[in-house]
């Protein structure tokens, strides 16, 4: 028992000195800031600048076609912040992760970290988790300063326009916070699993981005003509993600929702199937570093 329990807590400080040091590099690497600005950048866009200038012109743009100045304007409301802070994460924000995890995964071959690494003692396990647990505090980093980013632009656009402020319910965040959560996380260890499975950040990087942005919506599309090949999208990624978002901000008729958001399957079994590809997206890393040479 006492032995048990010396290997478990020497894997529990492993890990934690691996996740200390890749948070460090994290810290430190320009790509980290870059992807998160993007983020910042097209969740400003496409949230708010494209709805606030048909609201305030009176010309709906392509993102608010059929819509109101009073709807849009409600889209731009507080109240409103969940539903926007979600609708960009299973294509633009989950693409994004994607890049990042590729990179973190890609860059230790490419960069001879994990040679450096393994070859003073660390665990090979214990790095990976490191690895994983640092860039999953990324994931969660970043979902709260959209959100922060996100209440503070619609608190501006209220104040301007002389609406009375009346900040989103505690449970409609909470919601928000732990569907992008998975999505965003699911989409950032597929890219760090990639990254492994390649060895390197350029073809990672390719393939992940390939699947997410036309593979993905390729197959979607044949699924109307082929029934089995209907059913095997819904067990993929995208699908799971975007019906995920989609069970909790409404995927809009006749095509014309948020590109990414689905209603394909029912928001219960999304989020099961996420979890699924999160663990099995770790699972797959770890066997492929520990089984394999690092060069």
């Amino acid at each position: 028992m006492s032995t048990l329990t010396t290997v478990t807590s020497s894997t529990v400080r492993s890990t934690v000195r691996s996740t200390r040091a890749e948070m460090m590099r994290l810290r430190a690497w320009p790509a980290v800031w870059i992807t998160l600005g993007a983020w910042l950048a097209l969740s400003l866009m496409f949230g708010y600048l494209f709805t606030y200038l048909s609201y305030t012109t009176g010309d709906a743009s392509f993102t608010d076609e059929g819509t109101t100045q009073a709807e849009q304007l409600a889209q731009l409301l507080p109240t409103a912040v969940p539903d926007v802070f979600l609708q960009g994460m299973p294509m633009f924000g989950g693409a994004l992760m994607m890049v990042l995890g590729a990179l973190v995964a890609g860059n230790g071959y490419g960069w001879g970290t994990w040679k450096t690494v393994f070859s003073q003692g660390v665990r090979r396990g214990c790095a990976v988790l490191g690895a994983v647990a640092a860039l999953t505090t990324f994931v969660v980093a970043t979902l709260l300063v959209t959100l922060v980013f996100d209440l503070g632009i619609s608190l501006l656009i209220t104040v301007s326009e002389g609406q009375p402020v009346e900040l989103p319910s505690a449970g409609s965040l909470v919601e928000a916070l732990g569907a992008g959560f998975l999505v965003l996380e699911m989409w950032a260890l597929l890219g760090f699993a990639l990254g492994t499975l390649a060895r390197g950040p350029a073809l990672s990087v390719g393939l992940g981005l390939v699947w997410a942005l036309v593979v993905e919506n390729l197959l979607r599309g044949v699924g109307q003509l082929l029934s089995w090949v209907d059913a095997l999208t819904e067990v993929l990624p995208g699908t799971a993600a975007g019906s995920l978002i989609g069970s909790i901000v409404g995927a809009g008729g006749n095509g014309d929702g948020t590109p990414g958001v689905l209603d394909t399957i029912p928001g219960t079994r999304a989020a099961i199937t996420v979890a699924v590809y999160v663990g099995a997206a770790v699972a797959l890393s770890v066997v492929l570093v520990r089984r394999r040479d690092v060069t």
